[in-house]
């Protein structure tokens, strides 16, 4: 079978490795599309993030869904044939955080296509995967472009559980990334009354409008963007800083009502952030990491039309084109969500 493999930054390869055999308890998933996230365009651009850095070959991707090809012993369900989405979080279910049910902070957590740890975690850019049944979602009649999507949906669920209740509540995103379009989607259907998105670049503002912002500010071109927020000491209950920029964050400060909550999800390295102005409001900022039973949820909002993250989807590149598909990728101007196709 065919690999994405990342070497070293801009070293993209596609190689061939074994076809894998599910054991007792697993399937063996025919990979039908895979979604290239943030985390994999800053190995192949950069070869990591923050002191987090390749030091061997490893298999990128960890957005990804497929066909049910082959069941082990003992497994009655997914049956073949079935599409399902494949969850890359695999915590060992034995540590003091995974008994607390806090399983994204895993002791030994093994999530594809992740150098956190060495020997590095392998990935799921792969013609054919081995997968426990537990990581697998049933997605119904999804494509699998959508049902790639539930990882990243996953992770923006996460977050508004730490925001908390977003029912007419005012929400600012900052970063229009896919996780930032998501989480207009998510505070939308949260039941949020009044959304607005920031960015750098028209093209994924005007999707933020198209997926349920009522305001979308560049900063790159508006002066003092989010001036008309801060009378009265400010607009916003939630801020879900999606950009990792510091810049974005210490803008947004104003804006945001006191008490309001921070939630961080953009992963750009060590901030300096304006603490005076945050304690002075006594706002609150929460970190957001990953996932574990949102991924399950996020499967079953899709199916059910809850959520549509069709719009977001933007290209799709087979695997032999890796390289043209992380460049377009990691281009903001015209690309949302690229995926791979096996």
């Amino acid at each position: 079978m065919k690999v994405i493999v990342a070497h070293a930054a801009k070293d993209l390869r596609v190689e061939t490795r074994d076809l894998p055999s599910p054991r007792a308890g697993q399937v063996r998933i025919k990979m039908a599309a895979g979604g290239i996230c943030g985390s994999d365009l800053h190995y192949y651009n950069h070869g990591g993030f923050g002191e987090i850095r390749l030091r061997e070959p490893m298999i990128l991707g960890h957005e990804v869904a497929g066909y049910v090809d082959a069941v082990g012993d003992g497994v009655d369900a997914p049956a073949p044939g079935t599409l399902v989405a494949i969850s890359p979080s695999r915590p060992c279910g034995t540590c003091e955080y995974c008994a607390k049910g806090a399983q994204n902070h895993c002791l030994n957590m093994r999530f594809y296509g992740s150098a956190m740890p060495f020997p590095h975690i392998q990935g799921a850019f792969r013609e054919y995967i081995v997968a426990d049944v537990a990581q697998c979602a049933d997605a119904g009649d999804l494509t699998p472009g959508e049902a790639a999507m539930a990882e990243p949906l996953a992770v923006v669920l996460h977050a508004a559980r730490q925001a908390g209740d977003l029912m007419g509540k005012r929400v600012l995103v900052t970063g229009c990334g896919p996780i930032g379009l998501l989480a207009v989607l998510v505070a939308r259907a949260a039941g949020a009354v009044d959304i607005a998105a920031t960015d750098i670049s028209d093209f994924t503002l005007g999707k933020a409008h198209d997926v349920g912002a009522d305001a979308t500010v560049n900063v790159a071109t508006t002066a003092d963007p989010l001036e008309k927020y801060t009378a009265n000491k400010g607009h916003f209950d939630v801020l879900f800083e999606c950009s990792g920029v510091a810049s974005a964050l210490a803008s947004a400060v104003p804006a945001l009502r006191p008490g309001a909550t921070i939630v961080q999800l953009g992963l750009g390295g060590d901030m300096t952030l304006p603490m005076q102005a945050m304690t002075a409001k006594e706002l609150q900022l929460k970190g957001s990491f990953r996932f574990h039973a949102e991924f399950y949820t996020a499967v079953e909002m899709m199916r059910t039309g809850r959520l549509n993250v069709k719009p977001l989807i933007t290209h799709q590149i087979e695997m032999d084109d890796a390289q043209a598909a992380f460049e377009l990728a990691s281009d903001r101007s015209q690309a949302i969500k690229v995926n791979v196709t096996f």
